[in-house]
């Protein structure tokens, strides 16, 4: 049984051989691996004499990151922990005990529900940010994930080699809960406990900036994932916006029998032929994501087949 233990880092000099020393001590028979993500400071250089094995990834970006990380590393398990030293070790066997006993596919460590996350994070709006994605994701693909954007998880091979990977940013927590969530992969949230960065150590997120890349991640995969009611949305609004312009043409034309107001008729029969539009695309693009489904259903089963032969070729 082979735990690879993957640590994106960018300038975490101040913390990094913690992280390491505390999962050797944890995980005593993985391999950890270190993604030097163009660190400024001495973070490879203490990662290495920690023991770990270093990995450069020049393309800046978590997404950029995870991406490498799941095509390089071959393991049967993986934890995916962040190098700033917030999430603690000792959560490492509880996460990865449902992945080996087949009950899940990805862990969650959960950071908000024993209201650790809440005392000790320090950065403004963080916490509103986190709930906000919440409830959108909660709303749009209809599930009770309590932490959608935490950094401490763990995987099976399953999950790792059929993750497409597109975000590059900090959004790829939130588009790896969202692909698990379509794909119908088993999920189990562990309540974890968080601790905020030690004094010194400076956090690469930027609330605002970051924020809105996830909020656009959100929409774009719902749009990619559910076509149909994100283009019926659309198609609706562009309707009642041409039946409030198109109104007074009608009402005029049903007193006089003429229509003065040439501008606002062709203005909301635009509209009306726009919302239409959309709602075809929406169907259009309905079908083909369902297509894909069930492509990607039968991709899943030929791994699992490919896979199970080479571990019995193995053994």
């Amino acid at each position: 049984m082979k735990i690879a233990v993957l640590i994106p880092c960018y300038n975490e000099e101040l913390t990094i051989s913690k992280v390491i020393g505390d999962f050797k001590k944890k995980l005593p028979n993985s391999d950890i691996y270190v993604y030097d993500n163009n660190s400024k400071d001495r973070t490879s250089e203490i990662a290495r004499q920690s023991g770990a094995i270093i990995i450069k990834e020049p393309r800046q970006g978590k997404g950029n990151v995870v991406r490498s990380m799941f095509r390089d590393i071959d393991a049967d398990y993986y934890v995916m922990v962040d190098g700033d030293d917030t999430y603690p070790a000792e959560f490492a066997k509880e996460l990865l005990k449902p992945i080996i006993d087949g009950e899940a596919d990805m862990t969650i460590g959960d950071r908000l529900s024993n209201g650790t996350y809440m005392s000790e994070n320090k950065r403004a709006f963080h916490n509103f940010g986190n709930n906000l994605v919440k409830g959108l994701i909660g709303k749009l693909f209809k599930n009770d994930i309590n932490d959608i954007m935490t950094g401490y998880r763990a995987f099976n091979k399953f999950f790792v080699k059929t993750m497409p990977v597109l975000s590059e940013g900090f959004e790829i927590e939130t588009e790896m809960s969202i692909h698990a969530l379509d794909k119908k992969f088993l999920l189990k949230e562990i309540p974890i406990d968080y601790r905020d960065r030690p004094e010194g150590s400076t956090s690469k997120l930027n609330t605002y900036k970051d924020g809105i890349k996830v909020l656009r991640t959100i929409v774009s995969l719902f749009k990619d994932y559910k076509p149909f009611p994100f283009f019926c949305v659309l198609s609706f609004i562009s309707f009642i916006i041409g039946l409030l312009v198109g109104i007074p043409v009608i009402l005029e034309f049903i007193d006089t029998s003429f229509i003065t107001k040439l501008p606002s008729a062709v203005l909301a029969l635009g509209f009306v032929l726009v919302s239409i539009v959309l709602l075809t695309n929406g169907i259009i693009l309905d079908t083909l994501v369902k297509q894909h489904k069930q492509n990607y259903e039968l991709f899943l089963n030929e791994f699992k087949i490919k896979n199970k032969a080479v571990d019995d070729k193995n053994e």
